[in-house]
């Protein structure tokens, strides 16, 4: 390897003096290597991401957003799965500060929604022969992506009930008994398919190890270091705050400078691969230290003695002593976190741990370089380097809290306060309590930290709230999604607005029955998903609502009527009867296209169709949501996320429609628009008022 760059036994630095050149040679000849392979799979990764944009990142906030209602496009598409899993590998080998287990979830959430709809145009598959068929709809889509996240989760971390209440915290937005049920049954097959297909050694995509009671006591710790755990808890999300923040403002720079050029952002990814390059090599030359191999390990587990052989001679005399810095940056990130977790204390002179002065040399640069990283144009997550960061400031803290103490074992154990950091700073990042405290406890295997993590995430949560939101909100928000959060936006709470202060006013509809070329330049004008329809005969009340797929569908069926099958239906006082004026379009015909419905490019609409009639009664939803215009925006908004809506028909007490609110009116800032063209024309009125008096 590159980092194996030792020196002989019994050698010393007088001995190197003579041939310091050729020392140097060696150095720059190793460096030269370890930059051009880093940098080559870093490339790799971002090929990948250029061929498919939505593979890049986590995944996590995509998938977020999707289960929130959003229809983002190619999100679960089986070539973004291709370009995540592949790209991902190589970003990994890379050596950059990345993890792979947010992307398993977003791969999870992919398989999932690939066998809710039992095709694939990518690898021409089609079982729409079978029961397949009835999963294929949003509703179904989203719960199948739900569970394909915790299958990720738990597939990662092997914590099957984690994976459940991670989809459940951070993913889902509309939660039900049976997607309890559906979850969990997703995350015990992937469980017993992963006990399967690999062996107990290698069983999970990343392990913390085995955990061990040390003290021969009921516990690791005593009850009066639960403050101290909080304590770490409120360091690491201000660690977790600050890292959002440097990486909001890099991201949005980002957006400015690289994001609207492919070429731009693989040079980026050449860039940070060569910082983090010498940044990884140069620590290790920095820290210039060497530590001896502990010898006396009779009381020691094996884990410990298998961790040992991964430790790095950087520099240092191979069997006999090791670089404390090179062995956490070169050793795979679980081997490196499963030293901080499991190496104990052994004196004052720290022979056989990581030193002060080793774990801040580690942990300020490495948090740095994941700052840099995130956000380039490379598959890549973040659950790993927060984690790494997070043991080695725990670590730290425990380690100096020994140094006080003279190591006379008051306080628990370096690897304990190394757990506490790790859960920290991920909890500061993601903002994340009841799911990472349970897939904490089932990757490590030991209950009696139940209370522990408790503590400290809370403490990080509320830390960090203090300051800014989690990571994953932040991007969601940048790319200027409309998600809307489980709470209703502060400023409604605190004002008195109504549906009719938010609504959008230029509402375009339809006739129950209307002309083809009406309906086909309707869809030309705008990109609107939903159009209501409206009975002119009984003074345009609401008939029901057709969705843009299925006005699309029938266009190019060309499910339309002769104009001579309907005289003078452009009367206000014209009433249908019940006969059919148009062919029927099954309704099953229109749904076997799903996802992939017909496009108006796809409609040729020829001069002799565009009077023909078309007969949409049929067709519409004529039981659609709706909501009065005097309704408070908090009903409204909750109606809107619990049914997951698109767009909600803003109805007068004629049951007339007088509007449409789409997500984009609920979002803080549209509210906060709505409120303030309301005080506008209030003051305008009064101005007027007292004019004409």
């Amino acid at each position: 390897m590159f980092y194996d760059v030792g020196l002989d036994d019994g050698a010393t630095q007088a001995d190197e003096d003579p041939s310091a050149s050729a020392g140097t040679t060696e150095w720059v000849a190793a460096f030269l290597a370890f930059a051009a392979y880093q940098t080559f799979f870093a490339a790799i990764a971002s090929l990948f991401v250029w061929w498919e944009p939505v593979s890049g990142g986590s995944g996590i906030p995509e998938i977020k957003c999707f289960l929130n209602g959003i229809d983002l496009p190619r999100v679960v598409r089986v070539k973004t799965l291709l370009c995540k899993v592949v790209g991902v590998t190589f970003s990994v080998a890379a050596g950059l500060p990345v993890g792979k287990e947010g992307p398993m979830v977003h791969s999870g959430a992919v398989v999932a929604a690939g066998i809710s709809q039992g095709k694939t145009r990518f690898w021409g598959v089609d079982t729409s022969f079978s029961k397949f068929s009835d999963f294929r709809n949003d509703r179904e889509k989203r719960d199948f992506v739900a569970c394909g996240a915790a299958a990720g989760v738990c597939s990662a971390f092997g914590a099957p009930i984690g994976g459940v209440l991670f989809s459940l915290e951070e993913g889902a937005s509309y939660w039900s008994t049976k997607l309890t049920w559906r979850a969990f049954f997703c995350a015990m097959t992937t469980l017993a398919t992963l006990f399967w297909v690999r062996n107990m050694d290698t069983l999970w995509l990343f392990s913390f190890g085995e955990f061990n009671i040390l003290s021969g006591e009921s516990s690791n710790f005593s009850i009066w270091e639960l403050g101290l755990f909080v304590i770490v808890g409120c360091l690491g999300g201000l660690i977790g705050a600050v890292f959002n923040a440097a990486n909001e403002h890099l991201t949005i720079w980002r957006m400015k400078r690289i994001n609207h050029s492919k070429f731009r952002r693989f040079l980026e990814v050449i860039v940070v691969s060569l910082i983090v390059s010498v940044v990884s090599f140069l620590m290790p030359l920095l820290w210039g230290h060497c530590t001896k191999i502990p010898k006396d390990m009779q009381e020691w587990t094996n884990q410990e003695k298998n961790l040992i052989e991964e430790l790095i001679p950087f520099g240092c005399t191979p069997g006999k002593e090791y670089n404390e810095v090179a062995s956490l940056i070169f050793t795979e990130a679980d081997t490196a976190i499963k030293q901080l977790f499991h190496f104990r204390e052994a004196g004052a002179d720290d022979s056989s741990t990581f030193s002060s002065g080793a774990l801040f040399l580690f942990f300020v640069p490495y948090i740095l370089t994941a700052t840099l990283t995130y956000g380039i144009a490379v598959p890549s997550g973040l659950f790993v380097p927060s984690l790494l960061s997070g043991a080695a400031f725990g670590r730290l803290f425990g380690h100096l809290l020994h140094k006080l103490d003279h190591t006379n074992g008051t306080f628990a154990d370096s690897g304990t306060y190394a757990l506490m950091g790790a859960a920290a700073v991920l909890g500061g990042m993601a903002r994340m309590t009841i799911s990472l405290t349970v897939i904490l406890l089932e990757a490590t295997g030991d209950m009696q930290y139940v209370l522990p993590l408790m503590l400290t995430l809370m403490a990080a949560r509320f830390t960090g709230n203090v300051f800014n939101e989690g990571l994953y909100d932040i991007h969601i928000k940048l790319k200027k999604i409309p998600f809307l959060e489980p709470d209703v936006p502060p400023i409604a709470e605190r004002n008195e607005i109504v549906a009719g202060q938010v609504m959008s006013t230029q509402v375009k509809c339809l006739r129950p029955v209307e002309r083809a070329g009406v309906v086909y330049d309707l869809l030309r004008s705008c990109g609107h998903g939903s159009f209501p329809i409206v009975d002119t005969a009984s003074g345009g009340t609401l008939y029901g609502t057709a969705s843009r797929y299925m006005l699309c569908t029938l266009l190019q069926r060309r499910a339309f009527g002769s104009p001579d099958v309907l005289e003078d239906y452009d009367g206000p006082q014209q009433h249908l009867g019940p006969r059919r004026l148009s062919p029927l379009v099954q309704w099953d015909t229109i749904e076997r296209a799903y996802p992939r419905y017909p496009k108006l490019s796809d409609v040729d609409m020829r001069e002799g169709d565009r009077n023909c009639w078309l007969d949409l009664r049929p067709y519409a939803n004529t039981a659609p949501y709706t909501v009065n215009e005097t309704a408070s925006i908090q009903r409204t908004y909750r109606l809107f996320r619990t049914l997951g809506l698109r767009f909600l028909c803003v109805v007068n007490h004629n049951n007339q429609v007088v509007g449409i609110i789409t997500r984009k009116d609920l979002l803080p800032e549209a509210l906060t628009d709505s409120l303030l063209r309301g005080r506008l024309s209030h003051e305008e009125a009064d101005e007027d008022g007292r004019g004409m008096l």
